[in-house]
């Protein structure tokens, strides 16, 4: 046991002299400023003597441990035998506790009433960035940002009382300057006769999950913008179709509202972040294609945001939706094309042609698939839709603002 406290005497012994090192040139400076420097400077070397001094104790006594257990393995008197085996037990608990705060995850430390740091173990060197030697000695008020410093008085005034503080979420400063989210337990440590003498603070790093509580307030808004959004877009449409008979005008709603499905789908895959392009040209023109090449499709990796995916999902399927009935996709020698580029600008133009299909010529009235497009693309996103019934097939091209 000596031997364990001899290895680490050296280490007190020098930490007490740097200690006196300290108050000396606190006595001999008149500046105060170098004067409360070199104040905090001994506090934290003998903050760090007694920590030393505690470990020498702890580790000797953990030898000590062994020892009893030898010599109670070797007696066969019972008696005694109780006797060493109360002590290890005593022994035995307080080298686990210490264990326990020493190599535990969260941050454990410990001050005095005045808000000094007294203990600091490696779960708080590794939230924090500061070492023990840094740590020990210094006020509890580094680790607090400024906005937050009143915080401090709150919990030293309840640790004086005798109060615990459970689970308070706040935020922390580390040593290099970045703030961490964390939840603090801080209980009263207490001396003889039950007097509290300082405090002992958990903190626990809780800013993942911080983060995916932001995360999912987020996105829950944005599926809540969306949803508003869609529903109105739905009633649009089921305000303005029209058919000749029931069952087309069925057709006409369950196919526009397919459509805003469909790139829902993708905007879930996306996280609400927007729909890749050649995703919802492929989704309306895949029932088309039949492995016939009646469908080609070109253009460079773009995402669209919401509202523009959406737009152009239902402007896509009112041009594949007319190619099927009266275009190129109406006859199995009809093919599509569908192109996109950027312009300089910043607009991105997207141009559908049809060819091989029967001879069209220009309506004589806008119908609803054509109003709709139009509002969608002109009026909500400030683009353009400009469509030309040539003879060998109608060409549509579309430009929005990216």
């Amino acid at each position: 046991m000596l031997e364990k406290l001899d290895e680490f005497s050296e280490q007190v012994r020098t930490c007490g002299q740097r200690a006196e090192d300290a108050k000396r040139k606190a006595e001999r400076t008149a500046d105060w400023a170098s004067k409360i420097h070199f104040l905090k400077m001994e506090t934290r070397w003998l903050a760090l003597a007694r920590s030393y001094e505690l470990t020498g104790v702890i580790s000797a006594n953990l030898d000590r441990r062994g020892q009893f257990e030898e010599r109670a393995r070797a007696s066969e008197r019972r008696e005694p035998q109780k006797v060493v085996e109360g002590t290890v037990d005593t022994i035995s608990q307080l080298v686990w506790l210490a264990s326990i705060v020493e190599s535990g995850d969260d941050a454990i430390l410990g001050t005095n009433l005045d808000g000094i740091i007294t203990s600091w173990n490696k779960g708080a060197e590794r939230l924090f960035g500061h070492s023990a030697e840094e740590a020990i000695g210094q006020p509890a008020a580094v680790l607090i940002p400024p906005e937050r410093r009143r915080e401090e008085n709150v919990i030293l005034e309840r640790i004086r009382r005798g109060d615990r503080v459970d689970h308070c979420e706040t935020v922390r400063r580390r040593k290099d300057g970045t703030l961490i989210d964390v939840s603090l337990t801080i209980s009263p440590i207490r001396g003889a006769g039950g007097k509290v003498v300082g405090g002992s603070a958990i903190a626990r790093d809780i800013s993942e999950r911080k983060r995916s509580e932001t995360q999912i307030a987020v996105l829950s808004r944005e599926a809540e913008h969306r949803a508003k959004n869609l529903l109105a877009n739905v009633k649009a449409m089921v305000r303005l179709s029209q058919s000749d008979t029931l069952d087309g005008l069925k057709k006409a709603i369950e196919g526009r509202i397919d459509a805003l499905a469909n790139v829902h789908s993708l905007f879930v895959k996306s996280r609400w972040t927007g729909a890749e392009l050649r995703s919802l040209v492929e989704q309306e023109l895949s029932p088309f294609d039949g492995g016939e090449m009646r469908t080609l499709i070109n253009g460079p990796s773009v995402v669209l945001k919401p509202d523009a995916a959406q737009a152009m999902a239902i402007a896509l399927h009112e041009l594949a939706t007319n190619a099927a009935k009266y275009g190129a996709l109406s006859m199995t020698t009809g093919q599509v094309r569908v192109e996109w580029w950027h312009v300089e600008d910043g607009q991105l133009v997207l141009r559908w042609t049809e060819a091989g299909g029967p001879p069209v010529k220009s309506p004589a009235r806008k119908g609803f698939g054509t109003h709709m497009m139009e509002a969608m693309i002109r009026d909500g996103l400030k683009g353009r839709v400009q469509l030309d019934w040539h003879a060998d097939g109608l060409a549509c091209e579309i430009a929005v603002a990216m």
